[in-house]
Order: C-alpha cells, then sequence, then structure tokens
C-alpha cells in the first residue's frame, strides 16, 4: 500500500499563503508538499510571495507547468492549441491545462491529502478532484470536509451505520441530542446544510471523530491512516486572521491588495486587485483593470496584445474601449458610488470592498 502524501497548492494569494504557514506552525510534523501551477503570466508581486514563503517554510515550492516541452509559456502554448480562441467563465480552458492537469499528473495516483485554504467566512467549496485518491480538507472552515464526504456520512441511507459508528465516539452530556440528529431523516424541509450546523454546534471535534470512523470503511486517501491531527481541530479562521498571519509571520502581504486612492468628481476612492492569478485573469472586475493599466501598464498593454479576431476579456468590450479617459472616469465613479452605498470600513486592504470580487472565480486559482 503506497504511503498517504500530504500536499497543499500555493496559488500566489494571500489564504493558500496563509495556510501553507498555519500547518507549518500548527502541525510540523506532517510531511506537506507545497507546489504551485506557473502559467508565465503571474504578477511579480506572486512571484515574490512565493520566494518569502520558501524562507519561511524552510522548502521548495515545486513548480508545475503545463506543455513542459514547448519553447514558449504554458497559457501561450495552449492559446495556439485553441486558436487564439480567449478562456472565460464559461471555457476555462487555462483552468484545466495549467492548474488541474499539471496538479493530477504531479499526484499521480498516490493516495493524498490535499489542504485547501477557503476560510471559515467564505460559502464556496473549492475544487473536488474526481480521482478517488485524492480527498480535499480545509483547515480554516468549522467544517473541513469535503461535499463528497459530508454527503456520504449524512445520507439517509447511512444512518443505521452512522449510528453504530457513533458508539465508538467518546459520550459526554451531548450524546442523547447528537443521537437523535443523526437519527434525522434528511427531507425537503430538512436538509444536508441543516442536519450538518445542529451536529456541529454540538461538538466539532465529536463530529470530526465521527466522519474520521466513517471514512475508515470507505477507499478515501485518509482511511489508510490511525491517526489524523485536524480532527481535533476547531479553530475557524477568517479573513482577517489570514492577513494577521501573513502579516506577523514576516511573509508580507502581496502588494497588490493594498489599497490605492485616486480621485473622481472631487470624491477619494480606492482601489486594489482582489484575486492572485494571472494579470489578466478574465474574473476580475472592471475597476480591477483599470487598476492594471494604471498600476501595471505594461501588463496591461500585454493583455490587450492578445484580444484579436474578435476574442475579448471581457464580454462586449474591448479593453482598447475600456480604457478611454471618459469610460475609466465612468468605471470610476460607478465604483465609489457602489462602495459608499454598501457602507462599509475601509481597510488598509479592502478587506470588505473586494471581499465580494473575490468569492468570484476559479477555486483552483484562488485559493
Amino acid at each position: 500500500m503506497k504511503k498517504v502524501r500530504h500536499v497543499l497548492g500555493i496559488s500566489g494569494g494571500k489564504d493558500s499563503a496563509a495556510l501553507a504557514i498555519y500547518m507549518k506552525n500548527n502541525y510540523p510534523h506532517l510531511d506537506i508538499e507545497y507546489y504551485t501551477a506557473d502559467t508565465g503570466k503571474e504578477l511579480d508581486e506572486t512571484y515574490k510571495l512565493i520566494t518569502n514563503l520558501e524562507v519561511y517554510l524552510g522548502k521548495k515550492i515545486l513548480r508545475l507547468t503545463g506543455a513542459n516541452n514547448s519553447p514558449e509559456l504554458p497559457f501561450d502554448h495552449f492559446l495556439k492549441m485553441y486558436g487564439g480562441y480567449l478562456p472565460s467563465s464559461n471555457a476555462r480552458w487555462c483552468t484545466k491545462n495549467l492548474k488541474l492537469a499539471p496538479f493530477e499528473k504531479f499526484v499521480g495516483n498516490d493516495p493524498v491529502i490535499s489542504y485547501v485554504g477557503i476560510r471559515g467566512d467564505e460559502d464556496r467549496e473549492g475544487y473536488i478532484s474526481k480521482k478517488n485518491n485524492i480527498q480535499s480538507i480545509f483547515p480554516f472552515r468549522r467544517n473541513i470536509w469535503s461535499e463528497d464526504v459530508i454527503s456520504k456520512v449524512l445520507s439517509n441511507e447511512s444512518i443505521g451505520f452512522v449510528l453504530e459508528l457513533f458508539e465508538s465516539v467518546e459520550a459526554n452530556s451531548k450524546t442523547d441530542r447528537y443521537k437523535e440528529i443523526l437519527k434525522n431523516p434528511l427531507t425537503s424541509s430538512y436538509n444536508q446544510q441543516q442536519k450538518l450546523n445542529q451536529l456541529l454546534d454540538l461538538g466539532i471535534k465529536e463530529f470530526n471523530k465521527l466522519v474520521f470512523t466513517f471514512i475508515k470503511s470507505t477507499k478515501y486517501p485518509l482511511a489508510q491512516e490511525d491517526y489524523f491531527p485536524l480532527v481535533e481541530n476547531e479553530e475557524i479562521l477568517v479573513r482577517s486572521d489570514i492577513f494577521n498571519i501573513l502579516e506577523t509571520s514576516g511573509v508580507g502581504v502581496p502588494e497588490y491588495y493594498k489599497e490605492i486612492e485616486f480621485e473622481v468628481n472631487g470624491k477619494i476612492g480606492t482601489y486594489a486587485r482582489s484575486r492572485s492569478g494571472c494579470f489578466f485573469c478574465f474574473y476580475q472586475q472592471k475597476i480591477e483593470w483599470v487598476w492594471l493599466y494604471e498600476q501595471h501598464n505594461e501588463l496591461f498593454l500585454k493583455a490587450m496584445e492578445y484580444e484579436k479576431d474578435g476574442y475579448t476579456w471581457i464580454q462586449d468590450e474591448p479593453l482598447s474601449e475600456l480604457i478611454k479617459p471618459e469610460r475609466i472616469h465612468k468605471i470610476k465613479e460607478e465604483y465609489v458610488k457602489r462602495t459608499n452605498r454598501k457602507n462599509k470600513v475601509q481597510s488598509p486592504y479592502l478587506l470588505d470592498i473586494l471581499s465580494e470580487a473575490e468569492g468570484e472565480g476559479c477555486a483552483s486559482c484562488f485559493i
């Protein structure tokens, strides 16, 4: 039987970087392999973060690339393969070829635990591999288990078996209530999330122990492990915790998260980048494209060069139109109005204003 590998992907963003630091500090005995999928089109700040992390972790972060034998950068290689067709939210060939394929080649058929940096204040699941040898764990969340695991544990078909397994979990004053919840079948008026929340409210450790025991009956990688330390984890980390980890560790927060002021119609606004990933990521807000144009003009112009034969990064608006002075003015004006309506407190890193944009995008790129 192959040894279980523990891996953690560094996207170049804040959450995955903070997770790497968190795992080193709290679970130093885990032999974690760190990797990053390099498209060749990242911001310099991303590469700086990865270098800083290597120093802190005392380990190399393996660079994974698609099209290893190509003389061109990975993105450019696949762009040619797709005939100049730019990726979009409806056709994320960049995700498939530049992120997922190199990752799955890296792990091969080995049993793998993949640690994912989705926070406790985020409502998204993240990338779940269709390969049964890869199991995702979410250390920052109250529920560290992936959706596929939870759906098996809490399914109506598993009620009898789970109740039997629960007998092996140490009893306490909440045991009877736990059993009552476990016995309740899922219905149209009582869904999986409600049942999960009730169980976690009663005790995170107890639930984790139950799930870990259940996994022993499956083919998940963790079934091979006699002990898994994150079963004892009850911490829930949110956005402010992530920035604190990066700052106090000395690794630092990528510069592109830091706000920069601009003025429009006599009012002061601020902009920054909400995500890691390629500098021309199609998930960027228009205000972020303006940020790129004004703060990294050479990269914006490179992004413009990719727009050919009717293919554009933004639906129905080429970048050549977006950078016209009157259009930039309008985008900034609308952005200031929108952020003022939200009436959220400004922070040094736009934590609140950019949180909405941050929630969109490809999980495999931005976690």
